[in-house]
């Protein structure tokens, strides 16, 4: 698969996602209603089965749920980048504060052929970094302070072409789909979820209707991010990851930078501020969460970092 393949497939990926999207809401849409109707939360002029009830209610409810995520939707394509480069604790610096960062990263992306992105710092000890942004003009790319500081130039150089890579390939603008969306559908789960908790304070039998919609609402948000989310990740080829360490070498003309850079960052790529933030692994050069921990190993999007540098030691030999 060529670079342009990988693009068109991503456009392609894009397009199939938001167009699944419809479908897959009006689904869960339907299984909320379901309850809603088994637990006989609103009255029914008629004698009506459940498979009916189901669907005049989802009928009902359907157009208002799809109006609201899809300004969520909007909302984190328009504002993802800012969005994700803020939860990272990330600050934006400039050439007369880090002149040797900027002259590096302004290297790479010439090389690249890649208008140069916005830079950002992460003030941690750990080795990673990660890139973001609609389009390459927008892109911006956030490093740990520990991976500047740790690593040979040559195999920082190594990390940014691969960062690079993902901008010119386009993985950027579909991973802030998939991870700023993800987090917008659990935050307005746990909103739905306060809500029934204030509305369950009344004790007429309107406030407890009122409860019951937002917990089923509350679920089927929690639902989609916390386990149809990860499926989701996972139907994304990890085959980018591949591609943006072979853009590196392709950039750099030099495999061993990266797989010298990736041994080094495989002892410690924890960013303590993603901790919490198990989503945004995705973007990052390597899994920035603990490999034991349950959370990485639903949320993993990475290759093995182990055969990630086996075939860059590969392409070396075979230069």
């Amino acid at each position: 698969m060529t670079v342009y393949d990988h693009i068109d497939s991503n456009r392609r990926l894009t397009a199939l996602i938001l167009a699944l999207f419809p479908l897959a809401l009006f689904l869960l849409t339907c299984c909320v209603c379901a309850l809603l109707a088994e637990m006989e939360v609103f009255e029914s002029g008629q004698d009506a089965g459940l498979l009916q009830s189901t669907l005049d209610l989802a009928l009902i409810a359907y157009p208002w749920l799809f109006g609201i995520t899809s300004v969520l939707i909007f909302i984190s394509y328009a504002t993802g980048d800012e969005m994700i480069l803020k939860a990272a604790g990330a600050r934006e610096i400039k050439y007369g504060d880090y002149p040797e960062i900027y002259t590096t990263v302004d290297n790479v992306a010439i090389m690249a052929g890649l208008p140069t992105p916005k830079i950002f710092l992460i003030d941690d000890e750990s080795l990673n970094a990660f890139a973001t942004g609609r389009k390459p003009e927008t892109a911006s790319l956030a490093l740990t302070t520990g991976i500047v500081s740790r690593l040979k130039r040559i195999e920082l150089e190594g990390v940014i072409a691969h960062e690079m890579g993902h901008i010119g390939n386009r993985d950027t603008r579909l991973m802030i789909i998939v991870v700023t969306g993800i987090a917008l559908f659990t935050f307005a789960a746990e909103v739905a979820f306060r809500l029934a908790i204030k509305s369950g304070r009344g004790r007429s039998k309107d406030s407890g209707r009122a409860r019951l919609v937002l917990l089923a609402v509350a679920l089927a948000f929690w639902i989609f991010g916390v386990f149809v989310a990860p499926l989701i990740k996972m139907a994304l080829s990890r085959n980018r990851e591949f591609l943006a360490d072979a853009t590196s070498a392709r950039i750099t003309h030099n495999p061993d930078a990266l797989a010298d850079a990736l041994e080094a960052i495989s002892e410690d790529p924890r960013v303590e501020i993603l901790d919490s933030r198990p989503l945004m692994g995705a973007l990052c050069v390597a899994n920035p969460l603990s490999e034991s921990s349950l959370m990485a190993s639903l949320y993993a999007s990475h290759p093995p970092i182990e055969e990630r540098i086996g075939r860059l030691r590969r392409m070396a030999r075979d230069l």
